[in-house]
């Protein structure tokens, strides 16, 4: 009887609780509701679907652990292609993106007010414009005939006798692909860099000076990059997140799902192939379960690296 009351208790103070504060859970409201259906619910079905097979028409079948199976033991396309070229791509556009990052959001620091704002939006536009853009300037620069503009300059220096098919070699593919992401990886990480710098306290340098720091290397090491810990984290995580979930650069620069030779073929590529062009949708939610498991543990990692340690 006593713990059916302490239980009832509590129930009732939680109630008068939420009670209390139900205008501030007024405001949260909309995006709780936008987080729920377009966040929890996707990745809840897709962990149930991952076990079943199903082609959107007919019922699902109930497959168990075969669809996991196949993507460790059966699928060659995914462990010679999309897992390589997603490590590799990555690796590289990952780490240099970010490092971009922090070097452009600290050099702009640098300037003047009147023109701060000016290089920001240059720097980041691409990011939003990468689609757009891809179409209207990689795909003319890349153009495998005279008329491209890499093919052109080449062709005029005497350095190629022949146009170069950039974009149809897979010997290209990949690198094209890195040089495009790094241009438009200039996104929300590198302007919540840019803000956590104008947030650092200046006597910090002053104090740094007196203990000793004589350059800008070692203001940036002991000063600046602790001091914006938080945005340093928010930049890796959302950098960790781009690279692995991109792929939709390939389609656009191949102009179809399927790069040349599997060449630029990443885990997205593969997730949307079995999706939209074979209809395999519980296969394709098994490669979603793995590639969200890839995302959560790069994420934890960047968590070791930038979250704040002790009196930090």
């Amino acid at each position: 009887m006593n713990s059916g009351l302490s239980i009832k208790r509590g129930r009732q103070a939680i109630l008068a609780t939420l009670w209390k504060q139900r205008v501030s859970y007024l405001f949260i409201a909309p995006f709780m509701v936008c987080f729920t259906v377009f966040i929890v619910v996707p990745i809840v079905l897709a962990n149930g679907l991952a076990f079943f097979s199903f082609d959107a028409i007919s019922r699902p079948t109930f497959l168990g652990w075969d669809n996991f199976l196949a993507i460790l033991t059966q699928d060659r396309i995914f462990l010679q292609n999309a897992i390589p070229n997603t490590f590799k791509f990555a690796i590289i556009v990952g780490p240099l993106g970010y490092a971009l990052s922090f070097l452009l959001a600290w050099l702009i620091h640098q300037l003047p007010k009147r023109i701060r704002d000016l290089f920001t939006i240059a720097i980041y536009t691409p990011s939003l414009s990468a689609g757009v853009a891809m179409s209207v300037v990689w795909l003319v620069i890349f153009n495998g005939d005279r008329i491209g503009y890499l093919n052109n300059f080449l062709l005029s220096a005497g350095i190629v006798r022949e146009p170069q098919l950039w974009l149809q070699d897979p010997q290209y593919f990949m690198n094209i692909m890195i040089v495009v992401s790094l241009w438009a990886s200039m996104g929300v990480g590198f302007l919540a860099m840019l803000a956590g710098l104008q947030t650092v306290n200046t006597e910090l340098y002053e104090a740094g000076a007196i203990d000793g720091i004589s350059n800008r290397l070692q203001e940036i090491y002991y000063i600046t990059i602790p001091s914006i810990k938080p945005q340093m984290l928010f930049g890796a995580i959302m950098s960790v997140v781009g690279t692995l979930k991109a792929g939709s650069i390939g389609a656009l620069l191949a102009g179809s799902p399927i790069t040349p030779q599997y060449s630029g073929h990443l885990i997205t590529n593969h997730i949307e192939d079995y999706a939209f062009i074979r209809y395999e949708l519980g296969y394709s939610s098994a490669l979603s379960v793995v590639l969200l498991l890839l995302v959560y543990g790069t994420s934890r990692l960047s968590f070791r690296l930038f979250a704040a340690k002790g009196d930090e």
